[in-house]
């Protein structure tokens, strides 16, 4: 029995470790085909690696680049209050109806979006139409706004000089039925006051009048139908010589060369009130009902800019033409002159960084019953001017702050977090701007190193002993002074310290 026994219990043992061998084997396989599959997978991960590019015409802006931008957005955006204007927003998209034959040739630049939900929507193109249509919708006749948000154009952008194809821009507009010029003049006014604030170099605003061209185009002979497109290409002058513009006039757009050659001698000229003197004396301008009433108008505006003592700064220029449809009246642009910069080997050039004008017949367009709004407004080029002050602060080395943070909670001896938890708490709800380092010890020297790399002005410690005295040690972090404070008078001496950084 006691070998019998024996054999049976060698079998068992011998069929448990075929069995532990077949699980084994079962388990090889297993483990080999989940490292297939993980290879596989691998090879699948390398195909289809993530492009990390942003859109062609987009760009990130780091907090080195947002803290410039604000910069320049808090400057524009305290000229616009100080000028009384309210604040509005529209949709990113309108229905693409609202925006079709609103900007001329440059219509083909509009962003349409695919039929999501039974309506045809395109990206706006600029804050003007959207404007229009919010005053028609609205029923308002009478606003001074400003409006800041981004725009889209299908463009091919030079990124280099401030183009892209997402961008902001920063629109000011009186609309209501005022005296004539007395609204253009402060447009002019404002955009005089945003460029001189933000030192940008010098400049130049050119300004001209849509009637001065129409009446100038019936007197050299340019026909009803191709006004719009031949004020498109006097528009280019600024960038291209008058021969290439007369070429495209004549070639592509079919004018006479004897209309062009007139059109030349007109577009050429500019100056102040005695350019416009010269052509209300112009036998065939000052026979023409709407120019006549265009330079009538411009003498007016002179005036008026005289009184703001900004007519240095003006150029009636008769080559302007800016190329949106909708302008029926003064228009004007404000350009940088050549940029000098002893850091930088090429002047920093980018051109145009303001335009606008007059468009009196756009919200009508949108009323049923073609009421119309008279308005006008300007649209400051910000993406064009941040181009510049970013790279004029590159070139500078000046070290920028990305934060506001007007002291550092820090602590001298470990065992202290709670302290410095109270004591941060009690400067946030006083509305002071603080931070400290997320470490229940850091050393001293470390949380001093990142006020020093961070631009933080001040230090308020916590110690032992300025707890048992009731104070805490606050260190005026660029020349390493250190003075207690009583604790219940810390928020205002740290208000004292930073209004005077």
């Amino acid at each position: 029995m006691a070998e019998e026994a024996a054999v049976r219990a060698q079998a068992e043992t011998v069929r448990r470790l075929k069995q532990d061998k077949a699980d084994a084997d079962e388990i090889a396989k297993e483990v080999a085909k989940l490292l297939e599959m993980k290879a596989q997978l691998g090879t699948e991960e390398g195909k289809h690696k993530f492009v990390l590019k942003t859109p062609k015409g987009t760009r990130d802006f780091g907090p080195k680049e947002m803290a410039i931008r604000e910069r320049a957005f808090k400057a524009i955006i305290s000229c616009f209050k100080r000028h009384g204007a309210e604040v509005i927003d529209t949709p990113v998209f309108e229905l693409k109806e609202t925006l079709t034959g609103k900007y001329g040739e440059d219509s083909k630049l509009i962003y349409d979006l695919k039929d999501q939900g039974g309506e045809l929507l395109s990206l706006r193109y600029d804050l003007t139409v959207p404007f229009a249509r919010y005053l028609a919708m609205n029923k308002i006749t009478n606003i001074k706004r400003y409006h800041i948000a981004k725009v889209y154009r299908r463009d091919n952008p030079a990124m280099t000089r401030g183009r892209y194809r997402e961008f902001y821009q920063c629109d000011f507009d009186i609309a209501g039925q005022f005296d004539p010029m007395i609204p253009d003049a402060e447009c002019l006014k404002i955009v005089h006051e945003i460029l001189s604030d933000l030192q940008l170099g010098d400049f130049v605003i050119k300004v001209n009048d849509r009637r001065i061209l129409d009446g100038m185009f019936a007197v050299c002979g340019v026909p009803d139908s191709k006004f719009r497109t031949i004020c498109s290409s006097v528009d280019k002058l600024d960038k291209v010589p008058w021969e290439e513009v007369r070429s495209e006039m004549v070639g592509e757009k079919g004018l006479s060369p004897e209309a062009a050659d007139r059109i030349g001698e007109y577009v050429q000229l500019h100056g102040g009130l005695d350019v416009i003197e010269q052509l209300l004396q112009d036998p065939k301008l000052s026979q023409n009902k709407v120019a006549k009433e265009g330079l009538g108008d411009m003498k007016l505006l002179f005036e008026y800019l005289s009184l703001f003592g900004i007519t240095g700064k003006i150029s009636f220029d008769l080559s302007l033409a800016r190329g949106l449809d909708y302008y029926t009246g003064v228009i004007f642009e404000a350009v940088l002159l050549q940029q000098e910069n002893e850091h930088v080997e090429e002047p920093v050039s980018v051109g145009s960084v303001a335009g606008g004008g007059r468009y009196d017949g756009l919200v009508g367009m949108f009323d049923p019953k073609g009421r119309k709004v008279p308005c006008v407004g300007v649209s400051i080029g910000i993406e064009r001017i941040f181009s510049i002050l970013e790279q004029r602060l590159e070139a500078s080395e000046e070290k920028i702050r990305t934060t506001e943070t007007q002291v550092l909670v820090a602590s001298a001896q470990k065992k202290l977090l709670e302290e410095r938890l109270k004591l941060i708490s009690e400067l946030w709800d006083a509305g002071i701007k603080a931070e400290m380092l997320y470490k229940k010890n850091p050393k001293l020297l470390n949380q001093l190193q990142y006020c020093e790399d961070t631009g933080i002005p001040l230090v308020a410690i916590v110690g032992e002993q300025e707890l048992k005295d009731g104070v805490v040690k606050l260190r005026i972090v660029a020349t390493r002074e250190e003075v207690n404070v009583r604790r219940e008078s810390l928020v205002e001496e740290i208000r004292i310290r930073t209004s005077q950084c």
